[in-house]
């Protein structure tokens, strides 16, 4: 442990120390130039940062386009801003990327934008005349921010671009983009040593929220396979409605918990992402505990067409039938089976999913865990479980992880059928009757 501990700090170190944001000053409009070569995601980043700001800083950014010899750049960042619902300055008879930034900036400061956004001009390799237009956009907008897009899976070929970008441009930061498919954060790493500048933010996924501030200290979890769970946490808290989730709460408190409150748990999971990038965020440790190893993508795949098998089948149900799984009779769940492109055997088996889940909740409720602060579970981990726990809508399961910040999740009851080990919770147990010798 104290190995490890040693590692991580000087990961978190390398990897910049403490988490860097954009740098805005008094002056209207402060410019963002975002560089990068074509194909690494810099238009979408654009976008993604302008919905970002907007978001989280309340700042009011405009978007302008300076690829000149590239009509699709153009279309591409408009198609991008009336997605996000921001605001983009076009001239499109305009051929000359400096003045279109010029144009851009005096019409930010007339129409009271606080933020200007440029996305420049792409290559598929850098050039003089690349990096000529760029050092004459700088000049003529004396941009505040500087960032250069990367594509996290190119690896070392991320790293010598942002080297030449820098020592031409001057970059003040990074974007590294597919951060979901290269969670380990090698190009991080690299990006940071060799340029001597922060990396920003982190892509990670197609939508264009996610976009996220990079932590070093959370990168260096994941790169020790410690799991980010503070960025899992905040996931949930952004994208779960929690006055949805407390009201499941006390459904599962009371044993009300229906079919139709089961499909909106699994909608609000869908709001997270995919299964990947959940256990990516997860500490190996935890998911050894329940009995969860790292999927692969095949095994990922199963588990998300699981989902969508189970909301069909849940959507092909009335009303009535969700509200009261009692009333399901063998017509009924035929009716449902052809609804929902399943057989009656899938439907019978996520009923009978559905009701030991119930009974499982119901002795969960007994024991006292849900809500409370529970008597184990201290420390960090403990934390971090009981907000998760109440964010979602679900039992708190911390006091099982025993005392200390160290302590394992051994101690997790088994998970529904279908989905691991165990299961049959709640059946009874009948006993045969004695036969008795007939009287002759």
């Amino acid at each position: 442990e104290q190995v490890v501990k040693i590692v991580y700090d000087e990961l978190a170190e390398l990897l910049g120390g403490q988490s860097s944001r954009l740098v805005f000053t008094k002056a209207v409009p402060n410019v963002v130039m975002i560089v990068g070569l074509q194909g690494s995601g810099k238009t979408t980043s654009t976008g993604k940062i302008a919905l970002w700001l907007s978001k989280n800083q309340e700042r009011k950014p405009l978007l302008v386009s300076t690829d000149v010899n590239r009509p699709a750049a153009r279309e591409q960042l408009k198609i991008i801003a009336k997605a996000t619902g921001q605001q983009i300055f076009e001239k499109p008879e305009s051929n000359d990327a400096v003045e279109l930034a010029r144009e851009a900036f005096k019409h930010a400061q007339q129409t009271g934008f606080d933020t200007l956004l440029i996305d420049t001009a792409g290559r598929l390799h850098i050039d003089e005349e690349l990096m000529d237009e760029l050092v004459k956009i700088k000049a003529e907008t004396r941009p505040v921010e500087i960032l250069f897009v990367a594509d996290a899976m190119t690896g070392q070929d991320a790293v010598r671009s942002a080297e030449q970008f820098h020592a031409q441009v001057g970059i003040t930061g990074v974007v590294l983009t597919k951060m979901d498919g290269d969670a380990r954060g090698g190009a991080a790493l690299s990006i940071k040593q060799v340029t001597g500048q922060p990396v920003k933010f982190v892509g990670v996924g197609e939508k264009y929220d996610a976009l996220e501030p990079f932590y070093p200290d959370r990168i260096a979890q994941r790169i020790l396979g410690m799991g980010d769970v503070l960025s899992l946490i905040e996931e949930v808290q952004s994208k779960i409605d929690q006055t949805e989730a407390e009201t499941q709460l006390k459904k599962l408190q009371k044993n009300e918990f229906t079919l139709d409150d089961f499909r909106n748990q699994l909608r609000q999971v869908k709001r997270l992402g995919s299964f990947s990038k959940i256990m990516k965020l997860l500490p190996d440790q935890l998911l050894g505990g329940i009995g969860m190893p790292e999927l692969n993508e095949e095994q990922t795949a199963q588990m998300e067409k699981e989902l969508k098998r189970t909301e069909a089948i849940i959507d092909s149900m009335t009303n009535e039938e969700r509200n009261d799984h009692r009333i399901l009779n063998a017509n009924r769940r035929r009716r449902i089976a052809r609804g929902s492109g399943t057989n009656v055997s899938e439907v019978n088996q996520l009923l009978k999913q559905y009701v030991e889940m119930r009974q499982m909740m119901r002795q969960m409720s007994s024991s006292g865990m849900f809500g409370g602060s529970g008597s184990g579970g201290g420390g960090i981990k403990g934390r971090m479980m009981r907000r998760m726990a109440g964010a979602m809508g679900m039992p708190d399961i911390s006091g099982m992880m025993g005392g200390g910040e160290d302590a394992d999740l051994n101690g997790l009851p088994p998970p529904p059928p279908g989905m691991g080990a165990g299961g049959g919770a709640g059946r009874k147990k009948f006993r045969k009757k004695p036969r008795h010798k007939k009287k002759r």
